[in-house]
């Protein structure tokens, strides 16, 4: 069962399904009619659902597109799955080390939220964040003893105990996801645990399913590009001048995340431009 609760405290609305809760954050913007609005039958506007890893996932790999889709009417959904909070307690030293680069102390998952939601407004998309916390933040439910605490354990496979989480997204997701949809979900591209789960999630559904490169990882991919997209078709959606300056500008809307992937927004900026000419906009893959 699905429903809507608000917060008498915060006013904030929150989706309850099954035993987690999925944060419902709408951002309404109007942007210009830039392209010939697609429909998918019955007069009713095409429809794409992203699924981010982390909050920044998407904008970092699809900005340029999804402001594209948004900008011709489209509808255009981001559901970031590990958006939680962290569970009460001291955090590893891994996580620690984390929020040192970030340049954030207190309330990280709830900064880089805010981030988020400016993110997809510049997007055009509307954003729902579940409450599953970054593979950082996660415990093994047995002993309360950190899962992930090495740069092995977080580009490797998940977590055994972990195996049950992957069952309990696809039963929250199936029965919420519009059948006429596009479901666009992670290559990855770079082997991030967060990003098997949600593709490992998304491949269960049982339905057809679009793929993105994850950036900045397929920026310096090489071969791993090559296997990750063997037997698949690719289609380049065009970004125009406009849409590569909502991605940029989405991208740096996460403030906190830019020194983990670039030195400066200037290189950021340099590097995501390069990467969309050369692409000629943004590439989705489908299997054949």
């Amino acid at each position: 069962m699905r429903y809507l609760r608000v917060d008498d405290n915060t006013g904030r609305q929150e989706w309850q399904v099954g035993a987690r809760l999925i944060f419902v954050h709408s951002c309404s913007v109007i942007l210009p009619r830039a392209h010939i609005l697609r429909f998918c039958g019955k007069n009713c506007p095409m429809e794409w659902i992203y699924l981010s890893p982390h909050l920044d996932d998407v904008a970092l790999s699809c900005g340029g597109l999804v402001w594209e889709q948004a900008a011709a009417g489209e509808r255009v959904t981001v559901l970031t799955i590990c958006a939680g909070d962290p569970p009460p307690g001291r955090l590893s030293e891994f996580a620690e080390g984390f929020h040192a680069r970030w340049g954030i102390s207190q309330e990280a998952a709830a900064t880089r939220r805010a981030e988020d939601l400016r993110a997809c407004q510049r997007m055009g998309a509307v954003t729902q964040h579940f409450s599953i916390p970054d593979c950082i933040y996660r415990l093994d439910p047995g002993d309360g003893s950190p899962l992930y605490t090495s740069e092995a354990a977080l580009f490797g496979p998940l977590h055994p105990v972990e195996a049950g989480l992957v069952v309990d997204l696809q039963r929250e997701l199936s029965p919420v996801l519009p059948s006429m949809a596009n479901l666009v979900c992670p290559l990855t591209v770079g082997g991030h645990v967060d990003h098997r789960l949600v593709r490992t999630v998304a491949e269960g559904l049982g339905r057809p399913l679009w793929y993105y490169a994850d950036t900045p990882y397929v920026l310096r991919a090489g071969e791993v590009l090559e296997g990750a997209i063997s037997g698949m078709r690719a289609t380049n959606f065009p970004v125009s001048k406009r849409g590569l300056k909502a991605w940029i500008e989405a991208i740096a809307l996460h403030t906190s995340q830019i020194s983990t992937f670039w030195p400066d927004l200037h290189s950021m900026r340099a590097e995501i431009s390069a990467y969309c000419r050369q692409v000629g906009g943004v590439r989705l893959w489908q299997g054949l």
